[in-house]
């Protein structure tokens, strides 16, 4: 915080500096006085008294200078800031190494390996000596023929190409083209010539879910129009760059186009995609003009006109090659990260719920051999202390047995505040009441009721530490009233009953023979 009246601070400095020289002069002359007489009779002794008396002085100056230092308000140390990784490709690197960390600690194995697959195959795509370029659009819009130009202009001679002239849904998978090299191109381009979206059929619905899978997939995408975007278009063009894809519309087939028209709709596509597309990145061209007729008769097919597209594309790969692979890894590692997670997350419920069962048939037994004057689930709380500690050992929290009971009674509470044990105790007895009878109905309702409140308590500590230690917006009681209310559909709460009663039998049983 700045200082309002900084001249105040500079005053206060210059009136102590000149106190203290008032006193320095006197007491400088005072110390020249006693050492003469001092050293009248003994120079050593006045000497050593010089010195004390200095030494006296100094310390005293330190004190006032340490006292005035007090008033200053020093500035408080900024707070370190963590070290992120600014550098697209040293994230992209850590990224892959939390990734295979993650995918480690998966327990089913053919999920492990599935994963761990497809984090090897992120690898090799890191490092890999070309860089992907898809052509993306509608149908017929002219992908295809724009694939065969650009691969023409090549250094490569090309002896596959695809279908000039395809109509709707003539591409009906991906076409992947050998890596091709250009000049001013240190690495080769590989070119896939995507299936075509937007087509009115359940099997163009699925080339159209393929094309997006590949466009995710690639470091530069051409997204190919042959007009201005149609709303669809627009969705399709706009979720491809939110997803943080590189992306050049490219405006084909303007040889069909007068100057005035071609100028308009170019004009507007740069309009309507300014937000995520620079003006720059909107390039016109003509990838397979239409033959004309010349006044002679003589029929003429013009070249080509994608030369400013090539030129764009190639600036932006050699300007920001290596950052788009990264990007693409990136990407590709993060959606790879959210599956590991999403199993990493059904591993811990699993067997977060496994301790919970656990504890629900323990709770039984202990409640039965010890009844109780009325159900408390405090009775049992050292008991629901230890699943408290090892459903946080799932969830990598490290509690001690002290920290799980006050969490185990604090949920306890709630339970009785919130009315939950009381009308527990009224459910149970009213299911159990058919089946059992005689001196065991109260005991069998008690053990029954701490099994079902134990399990309550044991799902709601799960969904606390599966939040990281949080309870959430409503706090604890609203996480125990929802798992109530999850935990007492009639079809579950009769077979939970009908099992614990079961076990209650058996241990009647025992307890008679």
């Amino acid at each position: 915080m700045k200082r309002k009246f900084p001249w105040l601070r500079s005053l206060l400095v210059l009136g102590c500096f000149g106190l203290v020289i008032s006193f320095i002069i006197p007491l400088l002359d005072r110390i020249i006085q006693i050492y003469q007489l001092v050293a009248a009779s003994s120079p050593i002794l006045g000497g050593f008294v010089v010195l004390l008396l200095i030494g006296l002085f100094v310390g005293l100056f330190l004190i006032i200078w340490r006292y005035l230092r007090l008033f200053q308000s020093e500035p408080s140390k900024p707070r370190p800031i963590p070290e992120v990784p600014t550098d697209k490709i040293e994230a992209a690197q850590d990224s892959l190494e939390a990734l295979e960390r993650q995918v480690e600690q998966i327990q089913d194995e053919v999920m492990r390996r599935s994963l761990s697959e497809q984090t090897e195959q992120l690898k090799k795509n890191f490092i890999r000596q070309e860089l992907r370029v898809v052509v993306f659009g509608v149908g017929s819009a002219g992908k295809t023929s724009l694939v065969n130009g650009l691969l023409d202009l090549s250094l490569q001679d090309i002896t596959v190409k695809g279908e000039v002239g395809a109509v709707m849904g003539t591409t009906q998978l991906g076409k992947v083209y050998t890596p091709v090299r250009f000049h001013g191109l240190e690495v080769p381009i590989q070119f896939t010539d995507c299936p075509g979206i937007l087509e009115a059929s359940a099997l163009g619905s699925d080339r159209e879910q393929e094309a997006r899978k590949i466009a995710t997939e690639a470091d530069l995408i051409m997204f190919v129009v042959d007009d201005d975007l149609r709303s669809s278009e627009f969705e399709v063009l706009k979720a491809l760059t939110d997803i943080g894809k590189r992306t050049i519309l490219a405006f084909n087939k303007i040889d069909r186009l007068t100057k005035s028209d071609r100028e308009i709709i170019q004009t507007s596509l740069r309009s309507r995609v300014l937000d995520f597309i620079a003006p720059e990145d909107v390039v016109a061209i003509s990838a397979s003009p239409a033959a004309i007729t010349l006044d002679s008769g003589e029929v003429v097919t013009p070249k080509p006109k994608i030369q400013p597209l090539l030129v764009r594309t190639l600036d932006i790969l050699s300007y920001e090659g290596d950052e788009l692979v990264a990007d693409n890894v990136l990407l590709r590692s993060q959606r790879l990260t959210e599956a590991t997670r999403e199993a990493l997350s059904q591993q811990q419920q699993a067997e977060a719920e496994k301790v919970v069962e656990k504890f629900q048939w323990l709770v039984v037994g202990v409640v039965f051999a010890t009844p109780l004057p009325v159900v408390d689930l405090l009775a049992t709380a050292a008991i629901n202390a230890q699943m408290v500690v090892e459903i946080g050992k799932v969830y990598g929290c490290e509690i001690n047995i002290d920290r799980g009971k006050e969490l185990a009674n604090s949920l306890t509470r709630t339970l009785v505040s919130l009315g939950i044990v009381k009308g527990v105790v009224q459910i149970i007895t009213t299911l159990i009441s058919v089946t059992v009878v005689g001196l065991v109905l109260k005991a069998t309702v008690q053990s029954v009721t701490a099994a079902y409140l134990t399990r309550i308590a044991g799902k709601s500590f799960i969904e606390y530490f599966s939040r990281d230690r949080d309870w959430g917006d409503g706090g604890i009681a609203e996480v125990v009233q929802r798992q109530f209310q999850l935990n007492r559909r009639d079809e579950f709460l009769k077979i939970f009953v009908q099992d614990a009663v079961n076990r209650v039998m058996v241990l009647v049983k025992q307890k008679t023979t």
